[in-house]
């Protein structure tokens, strides 16, 4: 019987350590991947030992990237967009809180599930709705039904209106953690363990999803929806559970959120600026790898706190951020990265000729003339209209 448990394997004369059924990482992944994870649990003593490391945002970051891991979901496979993803944050993330503030649930674990819950089936709906259209449409029904979700929140009382509600059930004033009612230093702590765990499950749960056979059916429908239809893929039923599965993964962060903040308000977790934001950290990161939706969360929610520190105009720091991406880095940070990423061919050019960087700038300087003269024309054409 072939051994399908985890440990070291051999294939092709090399050593490879199998961590589940078809996924096996090579003794230089498997050291990265060791060394990832002992940084992300050795961060709350890092932060302890450093004043400008601050727990609360890194974790806040890991929370976002998890829910753009979700959106990737559909944006790599099925090519859809969505502009509505903070819907799914946001109805986790006031689960929480109304099951915390109105009936006094106090447990972790059930608040999650019920924020996850109500996500599904949040998503059930928008995706039988928007799921008849593709391309723009697809994308202006799903920012509609986030806008009028994000309006209703606003707008009741029941919802605590634009002030929010509170996350701290119990005389602890936090919930309880199975069953425990810690102290602020320690829930916190803990609370950053658990979503780290629930991360690394989530990632390899989604590995198994893309590498199934329904993750390659997802891979036929978006590279062409009328082909997968010919070959027998029922491509609105997949489409749809896709769109299910990646707003699971958008209530479980919007649960971590409300219990990690203990405070949600309509602004930071429904409204369409989220949804944005949330899309962007998947292409920052890089939208072709499974990681980078998570790296792409930690780094643009760094990136905002410390633009906040820094200056008044913290906003336009994304936008740099993202010129600089689309113009330097179309891959995204992992995807650069990657064997045969462009930061990686880069290394390899110069370590074989330094004198490699003369040509670099040298086309560097010719993009920034031609886009110019780009922009110069665009504003003749607006200005003094096609001759």
């Amino acid at each position: 019987m072939r051994n399908r448990l985890p440990g070291l394997v051999s294939r092709d004369g090399e050593r490879k350590v199998r961590v589940m059924r078809g996924l096996e990482l090579t003794l230089r992944q498997t050291a990265l991947a060791l060394v990832g994870l002992l940084f992300l649990f050795a961060l709350p003593d890092i932060a302890r030992l450093s004043p400008t490391i601050q727990l609360s945002v890194l974790h806040q970051g890991v929370v976002f990237g998890l829910a753009a891991v979700g959106l990737n979901l559909l944006v790599r496979h099925t090519q859809l967009v969505s502009f509505g993803h903070a819907a799914f944050f946001g109805t986790g993330a006031y689960t929480t809180a109304l099951l915390a503030a109105k009936y006094n649930v106090t447990e972790f674990a059930l608040l999650l599930i019920a924020g996850m819950l109500l996500a599904t089936l949040m998503a059930m709906l928008i995706g039988y709705l928007s799921l008849r259209h593709t391309g723009l449409y697809f994308s202006l029904l799903t920012l509609a039904f986030g806008q009028l979700l994000y309006a209703l929140v606003q707008g009741q009382a029941f919802f605590g209106s634009s002030d929010g509600l509170p996350v701290r059930p119990g005389p602890n004033m936090r919930p309880d953690i199975f069953g425990l009612a810690l102290p602020p230093d320690a829930y916190e702590v803990l609370m950053y363990y658990l979503t780290v765990v629930l991360v690394v499950v989530s990632l390899l749960v989604m590995w198994r999803l893309i590498n199934s056979p329904f993750g390659a059916a997802l891979d036929a429908i978006g590279q062409d929806r009328t082909r997968a239809q010919f070959i027998g893929i029922p491509v609105r039923r997949y489409v749809w559970l896709a769109f299910v599965v990646s707003a699971v993964y958008g209530g479980m962060a919007g649960a971590l959120y409300a219990m990690v903040q203990q405070h949600v308000r309509p602004g930071p977790v429904l409204y369409f600026l989220r949804s944005g934001d949330i899309l962007f950290m998947a292409i920052l990161g890089g939208y072709q790898t499974l990681l980078g939706p998570l790296v792409g969360g930690i780094v643009l929610v760094l990136l905002q706190d410390m633009g906040r520190d820094l200056t008044n105009y913290f906003d336009a720091l994304t936008g740099l951020v993202l010129l600089a991406l689309v113009f330097g880095f179309p891959q995204g940070i992992v995807g650069s990265l990657k064997k045969g990423g462009r930061v990686r061919n880069a290394a390899s050019s110069f370590k074989d000729d330094p004198a490699v960087i003369g040509s670099w700038l040298s086309s560097f300087t010719e993009s920034l003339v031609t886009a110019a003269s780009r922009s110069v024309q665009n504003v003749k054409v607006l200005v003094f209209g096609v001759k």
